[in-house]
């Protein structure tokens, strides 16, 4: 349910045409403009310069990609791509965007008043992708992680002609990329993807919290917290639990008493 949540309000702006010197990543040129690029932004606190420079280059749609969920030990990890309009490169945030920034440096409310702006704000596009624990387990959490974020980059529509990636370069990403560590700080682009990831994967815990009060998803969220370790040592792992994680590589670990939730009862290890 959740990962089928797509903005498609396109942009009105012009499609410039790409640099295959500049942007050409499949023969290794594009890293020279990333490079560039990172040198400028690190004395300057301009949010929208990565997104500007590209502009300069008739590149106008600019995607930024950022997940949510890498480390729990229990949930899916999910990631979200956004299309900012190219008009704000010059006319600035939204009121209502304004003190945008990386989602772990927002309280709870401001996630959420972030969350319904760009649902909400005219020529916003965003595609948002989720992937289970049971894949994670299958193919690993940074896997899972790249497949998470190019299907979120193609949910959009019209597809970006580059992507600002929030940290290292993504190989699954068929796309002309500029990976920025720390990059949800850098990008307001990567910022409104943090924010939309972070989000949707926190009311999908919620979600599951329903289904398993006893682990507490709803406070932390699958994170490894010693409240959910004691709750695992009692119960046991339910469906959605990493089994590839940490401690639940080992289930000898665990107490004697698990729980067979698709049977609903408990039985003796």
């Amino acid at each position: 349910m959740w990962e089928e949540r797509v903005g498609a309000v396109a942009s009105r702006t012009s499609i410039g045409p790409v640099s295959a010197l500049v942007f050409d990543w499949r023969v290794g040129v594009w890293s020279l403009a990333s490079s560039r690029v990172t040198k400028k932004v690190d004395s300057v606190s301009d949010l929208f310069l990565f997104e500007r420079d590209l502009a300069d280059r008739g590149i106008s749609l600019v995607a930024g990609v950022d997940e949510a969920g890498r480390g729990p030990l229990a949930g899916p990890v999910v990631a979200a791509a956004v299309i900012l309009p190219v008009e704000w490169l010059k006319a600035g945030l939204p009121q209502m965007l304004q003190g945008l920034t990386d989602s772990k440096q927002l309280t709870r409310s401001q996630r959420n008043h972030f969350f319904r702006a760009l649902h909400s704000l005219d020529g916003v596009q965003f595609g948002i992708a989720s992937v289970e624990s049971f894949e994670v387990d299958q193919i690993n959490i940074l896997q899972a992680t790249h497949r998470c974020m190019a299907t979120a980059l193609a949910r959009l529509s019209p597809g970006p002609q580059h992507t600002l990636v929030d940290g290292k370069f993504v190989p699954s990403i068929q796309l002309p990329q500029t990976p920025i560590v720390k990059g949800d700080a850098r990008s307001y682009s990567i910022a409104a993807a943090s924010v939309l990831a972070k989000v949707t994967r926190d009311r999908m815990m919620e979600d599951y919290h329903r289904q398993w009060p006893v682990y507490g998803f709803a406070e932390h969220k699958g994170y490894g917290t010693p409240e959910h370790l004691a709750a695992l040592d009692k119960y046991g792992p339910c469906p959605i639990h990493r089994r590839s994680f940490g401690p639940l590589r080992q289930p000898e670990l665990f107490g004697a008493t698990q729980v067979n939730w698709r049977a609903g009862k408990s039985r003796q290890e």
